[in-house]
């Protein structure tokens, strides 16, 4: 019964820990269907460095959507294109203390922006309260581009703060 499937893929490099990889996207992918025959997206977070192999492996997996943290990556621009040529959607993932800078550059390429809200790797983290003005930011730059950017929040999100957070954009 979900809408959407979030994939979270981590390699012990990037971030200290490491959990799935492409062979259970794969086998993950003909179950992304509602009853009704409806597909789901699988949304594929990189937590990875380098980024590149592993998001073709993910797109040739089945992913629908495919993320990465522009500094994990030597070419963003480039990674970009990859996983564009590669039939899926792509984002981009900032973590608290990352700036927004790039996405001015390359928003032209991005289906897809993700903000931490916790610093990524461990579940059960707390809400960084400066991910909401992250995240107004991130609404103004996509409004502004007039593309159709999906934005996303991840992390420590509770009934007591998604209220904020839907507000903030």
């Amino acid at each position: 019964g979900a809408d959407w499937i979030h994939f979270d893929v981590m390699d012990n490099h990037y971030v200290p820990n490491l959990t799935i990889g492409p062979m259970v996207a794969a086998a993950l992918k003909p179950h992304c269907i509602k009853p009704d025959g409806t597909k789901v997206p699988l949304d594929v977070h990189l937590m990875v460095q380098p980024v590149d192999a592993l998001a073709t492996a993910f797109a040739d997996a089945g992913a629908d959507l495919i993320s990465f943290h522009p500094d994990a990556s030597t070419h963003v621009d480039r990674t970009l294109q990859l996983i564009r040529s590669k039939g899926c959607a792509a984002g981009l993932v900032f973590n608290p203390a990352t700036p927004l800078d790039v996405l001015e550059w390359v928003i032209d390429k991005v289906d897809l922006v993700l903000i931490m809200s916790v610093n990524p790797g461990f579940g059960g983290q707390s809400f960084i309260d400066s991910a909401l003005r992250k995240t107004e930011r991130a609404r103004r730059l996509i409004d502004a581009s007039g593309r159709d950017i999906r934005l996303e929040v991840d992390g420590g999100i509770k009934a007591d703060n998604i209220r904020r957070v839907a507000d903030a954009g």
